[in-house]
């Protein structure tokens, strides 16, 4: 589904439309990845946003290449008879050798073609293949490693596709994209056979990287000096590094996903990348003036509507002086920085307590951890919320009637007769209710591993557990959201949209989708300059806080320097005032331009370019240029400074209670953004020319 974004705000007129001269009709394009129709992380949000872009670059001849899985098949893909007589040859014939291959279209925007390869169906072919692999590359798989044996099937099985297809009457030229390792295997299959396809091998991640990340070691200082082959074989991922490395070395064009992913990879997988595609959003535009920021004060009510049920008996603290801050994603504690945010909201709260600050901090973990069930407690809290809710409603009908009554025979109420002894036996019974003697719960869930959890274990050392004295609240949701939940009924995307501050001090994050898809949403985030997001951010943006985008300097400082910094953008942030964040919000979202695949997927058509050349040479060419000093283009600071200004006035209609003291200077919110457009450099124009070679 594309995020939406307002048109309230300049676009960035800048942005040109990129000069195609390749000739796309004589050729096809494969994408071949593990997440085509298969969710696991990632990768599936970067094929499924892109598809709409590529399928209408490449029309009936692109076609992505996954896994077959039932359940996903079910509810995403419909099936049907291939279009492409070719690759009906092909499926058909490998069908009849023993395959199980699927074709139809992936249900998402642009509804591109999948073909879906049963790897279980052909297990049995398993062991000769792992033999031949021995054979070829020196690779051997061992029987245990599920994942690698999967990689090893579905290398081939594809490997078998393509060569079928090229094999055909009428032979096209070939792009085939691989991503990662688990389709790695694939493109170099292609390349030792000699396959006449163009290849493409994307890492989003690299596998090493990854786990020496996870092993608190000094990562980004010591890159130059990992044996990257001994500490691979020490953390059994040998033949996985081996499968990555190969496909990287053997594919045309090696790209990634950031900066700072091309420097590991680099180092890890002694190849530098030709060319670095960073991952891009669908940004749908609205067509209502401020349509984004009316969204965010609905999704807030519902967040505040959770904190009412959860902190019933302890609700001592104004919810419209409250801030929501969260984390998301997959459950790193310290890969994604949850350790050093649970420091830095320790100092925050002493810092909150002692400048006697009347702001609420509620922090929000969202990371799917071992459960069995929801907490007792917290079912209990949304059941008193309901039940004063209902009372409150039914003596708010008995009132009304017996005023409406009153009003209709000419005579002002009596108030101290207009509520009788049955109501306020009601609203004590009700008030009765909301008494606890236990602190609010931090976690939401029932955890399977409570006392080694890091999370909790972290809560316990900073002795932060949701007391009243305390300005830092800590809520742990150990689940994906949900609308269907009957806790927190609500999607990720509107969650987001409620909150205020996106926290991703991210230790090791290749690109970082969750701070991206706040910026699109207006919501400013913390990033790190170790994230591709954040290192994106900096070379485009001159003041990157300004715009709500706060980069934390992991790289060059130490643990404690880095939670101070931390800390303060926290601390920071809860000075602002309402008008404040409200500006903040239409600079952030003022971004989403430069998250669009109608931008960034240029990155992408360069990389195929660049491989059909390599491959083709007689038929394409692709002159590379060195870029200019000039290349690229970057925000400016907001003509309106500081970055949280206090002398200015927004379009929006909510309004913090000091703005009546600032009438004299007002906000434009439409000139504001006028002035960016205008400033903002012209964009990055590909350091390459391309052309197709006259016949």
């Amino acid at each position: 589904m594309p995020l939406a974004r307002s048109l309230s705000v300049t676009s960035l007129s800048g942005l040109e439309e990129w000069d195609e001269e390749f000739d796309l009709e004589d050729a096809v394009l494969f994408e071949i990845a593990w997440e085509v129709a298969n969710k696991v992380g990632g990768i599936y949000t970067v094929l499924q946003t892109k598809a709409r872009l590529t399928a209408e670059e490449w029309g009936e001849n692109y076609f992505l290449v996954g896994p077959y899985v039932e359940s996903n098949v079910r509810t995403q893909v419909e099936l049907i008879e291939p279009t492409n007589p070719a690759l009906k040859r092909t499926i058909d014939k490998m069908n009849s050798s023993g395959c199980k291959v699927y074709f139809g279209r992936w249900l998402i925007e642009g509804s591109p073609y999948v073909i879906l390869i049963d790897v279980a169906f052909t297990a049995w072919s398993l062991d000769s293949w792992k033999s031949e692999l021995w054979d070829l590359c020196d690779i051997g798989v061992p029987w245990f490693d599920r994942e690698a044996n999967d990689a090893v099937l579905f290398g081939f099985l594809t490997a078998w596709l393509l060569g079928e297809v090229t094999q055909s009457e009428q032979p096209s030229h070939i792009v085939a994209h691989f991503h990662e390792w688990l389709a790695g295997l694939g493109l170099v299959l292609c390349r030792h056979r000699q396959l006449s396809i163009a290849t493409i091998f994307t890492t989003h991640a690299t596998l090493l990287g990854r786990y020496l990340c996870a092993g608190n070691v000094d990562f980004y200082n010591k890159l130059a000096e990992f044996n990257v082959d001994k500490e691979a074989g020490d953390r059994q991922i040998y033949h996985r590094y081996c499968l990555e490395r190969a496909a990287a070395h053997c594919a045309h064009v090696f790209t990634t996903v950031s900066q700072i992913t091309a420097i590991e990879a680099e180092f890890l997988l002694k190849r530098k990348p030709d060319i670095v595609t960073p991952n891009g959003l669908n940004v749908k535009k609205f067509s209502a003036v401020h349509e984004f920021q009316n969204l965010h004060a609905q999704s807030k009510n519902r967040i505040q509507e959770f904190v009412r049920g959860h902190f019933y008996g302890h609700l001592d603290f104004n919810l419209d002086k409250c801030l929501f801050l969260f984390i998301a994603g997959r459950y790193e504690f310290s890969n994604k920085g949850a350790d050093i945010f649970l420091e830095a909201l320790a100092r925050l709260n002493y810092l909150l307590r002692v400048n006697h600050s009347d702001v609420t901090v509620i922090a929000f973990f969202i990371m799917p951890a071992r459960t069995n069930n929801f907490n007792v407690e917290t079912l209990k809290g949304q059941a008193v919320r309901k039940q004063l809710w209902d009372t409150a409603q039914t003596v708010k009908e008995r009132f009304g009637k017996k005023l409406y009554e009153s009003l209709l025979v000419g005579q002002l109420p009596d108030v101290s007769k207009i509520m009788d002894k049955e109501d306020f036996t009601l609203m004590k019974r009700a008030i009765f209710a909301t008494q606890r003697q236990c602190q609010p719960p931090v976690c939401t869930h029932n955890m399977l591993e409570d006392s080694n959890d890091p999370i909790l274990t972290s809560v316990r050392r900073i002795g932060l557990f949701n007391s009243s004295a305390d300005r830092v609240k800590i809520i742990f949701h150990p689940e994906f959201l949900s609308s269907t939940s009957p806790l927190l009924p609500m999607d990720y995307e509107e969650f987001v949209r409620g909150c205020h501050l996106g926290v991703f001090p991210s230790y090791y994050e290749p690109w970082g989708y969750t701070p991206a898809e706040c910026t699109v949403m207006g919501i400013p985030s913390i990033s790190t300059n170790l994230s591709g997001f954040g290192c994106f951010m900096e070379e485009h943006i001159a003041d990157p806080s300004a715009y709500g985008i706060y980069i934390l300097d992991r790289r060059y400082r130490g643990v404690d320097e880095s939670c101070n910094q931390l800390t303060s953008f926290l601390f920071q942030f809860c000075k602002q005032s309402r008008r404040q964040r409200i500006i903040q919000r239409n600079r952030t979202e003022r971004l989403s331009d430069l998250l669009d695949w109608k931008y960034l997927g240029r990155y992408y058509i360069s990389a195929r370019h660049m491989a059909l050349a390599k491959a083709f040479p007689d038929t394409y060419t692709y002159e590379l240029q060195e870029p200019t000093s000039t290349s690229g283009f970057r925000y400016p600071r907001p003509a309106s400074v500081p970055p949280s200004p206090s002398l200015s006035r927004h379009s929006s209609p909510h309004h913090s209670e000091a703005e009546d003291n600032d009438e004299e200077e007002r906000y434009d919110e439409d000139l504001e953004a006028e002035k960016d457009r205008v400033n903002i450099r012209q964009p990055y124009t590909l350091p390459f020319k391309n052309n197709k070679c006259s016949s």
